[in-house]
């Protein structure tokens, strides 16, 4: 209890002494604040690069923990039945309750546009796909539910082939003419985005469109790979399941294959650690300069206060209460800068400029991590009983007698 009411006193005490040199504090603060706000920014940033370093790798690989299948006989290399194995794969899949599964086949097909023809580069994919490959779309909508059943099949195109259309309004169901065994219409339901070094037309087409339209000539050209989103902590145990009930399936002719290819499988090594200590070091690296510009103004402020820290002596104050009453000083001045810091930097990262600046192309922005704030504030109280180390080391030595003369 003697101890809680000695440290609740120092507080106290302390907040008054910033009082009566408020205005000299407020200056020395200044830089603390800014320095907590760029620390609490910068982290708070890092987790906004950080996942659009991870959304962009699930785009490529798929995400955590895609399963790529794959089945051929080791004697002569051939595939077995495209039917056959979709078949085994399907019942694998509703055997394992795995809802995320698609296939995946890239092929060629010669698209009508205003100036020719031209190759376009087809994927045909399942509706799950989108979700499993976090696939962007800029314009109209991912394929649906109801896409599997039109007529008409939908397609979802790339900025650069929706370019050379002239740029439809999506509302008007802009129609293109898809090769097969006999001409299809198809309208296009969506537009992805294409960077800047995209020059040439692609396109995304459901499977069972695909299975409807094309010949069986072109249909035997075009072999599909198998994927599966799984549990990340079931992957292992799913990759022997799945490997298991397929080669079962088809027969002892087949050898399947079952492997990771998200980025997590790439290296026991976390991908982003590059990143991480690039914003830590940049983070502590401000702290710093912070800490060493409110050091400097404290040691000053000491040895104005010589007088003062003499007379308190001479009236029984023991050399730990006058350390930990200079120590304490800087502590809750920092303290009220780190609160101050870390509400300007909420304010800077989750403004509107910023949001549409840097999280731009981000599907699942993250809010501001609570971990920045604790250690925008925890490195705020760091930095105070660092600053307030040396000052109060410098109270204890005074002499009394020297500093009453002083």
């Amino acid at each position: 209890m003697r101890l809680w009411t000695g440290f609740v006193g120092s507080v106290v005490e302390a907040w008054a002494e910033l009082r009566i040199h408020r205005t000299r504090v407020l200056l020395s603060l200044i830089g603390v604040a800014v320095a907590v706000a760029a620390l609490t920014g910068i982290v708070a940033l890092g987790a906004i690069a950080q996942q659009s370093q991870i959304e962009t790798m699930e785009r490529q690989s798929g995400r955590p923990a895609t399963l790529m299948i794959s089945t051929y006989n080791p004697v002569t290399g051939q595939t077995p039945d495209a039917v056959e194995l979709g078949e085994a794969f399907a019942s694998t899949m509703d055997r394992y309750a795995i809802t995320w599964h698609s296939r995946n086949a890239y092929t060629n097909m010669q698209i009508q546009f205003p100036d020719g023809v031209r190759d376009v580069q087809t994927q045909v994919v399942d509706r799950e796909f989108g979700v499993m490959h976090r696939v962007r779309i800029e314009h109209g909508d991912w394929f649906s539910a109801v896409d599997a059943e039109r007529l008409a099949p939908a397609v979802i195109v790339n900025e650069y082939f929706w370019n050379l259309l002239g740029s439809p309004a999506l509302s008007t169901h802009p129609t293109i003419s898809l090769p097969g065994r006999e001409p299809t219409t198809a309208v296009i339901t969506g537009v992805t985005p294409s960077p800047p070094f995209e020059e040439y037309p692609s396109m995304f087409l459901l499977t069972s469109a695909w299975d409807r339209i094309v010949s069986p000539e072109m249909k035997a050209q075009t072999y599909p790979s198998y994927e599966a989103w799984v549990p990340l902590e079931l992957a292992d145990q799913l990759t022997v399941l799945i490997q298991r009930d397929i080669s079962g399936a088809l027969g002892t002719d087949w050898q399947t294959d079952v492997l990771r290819n998200d980025y997590l499988s790439y290296s026991d090594e976390d991908p982003l650690l590059f990143l991480k200590i690039l914003v830590t070091g940049v983070a502590v690296l401000i702290l710093l300069l912070g800490a060493l510009g409110l050091v400097n103004i404290s040691l000053v402020t000491v040895r104005h206060r010589i007088r003062e820290i003499g007379i308190r002596r001479s009236f029984g104050a023991t050399a730990g209460r006058v350390f930990f009453a200079v120590m304490m000083e800087s502590v809750v001045a920092t303290v009220v800068a780190g609160v101050a810091g870390v509400a300007l930097a909420v304010l800077v990262v989750k403004s509107p400029w910023v949001v549409e600046f840097v999280a731009a192309g981000i599907d699942d922005p993250p809010a501001f991590p609570i971990e920045a704030a604790f250690i925008g504030l925890a490195s705020s109280v760091v930095v105070g009983a660092l600053a307030g180390l040396l000052p109060a080391l410098v109270a204890v030595r005074v002499k009394v007698i020297d500093a009453i003369r002083y």
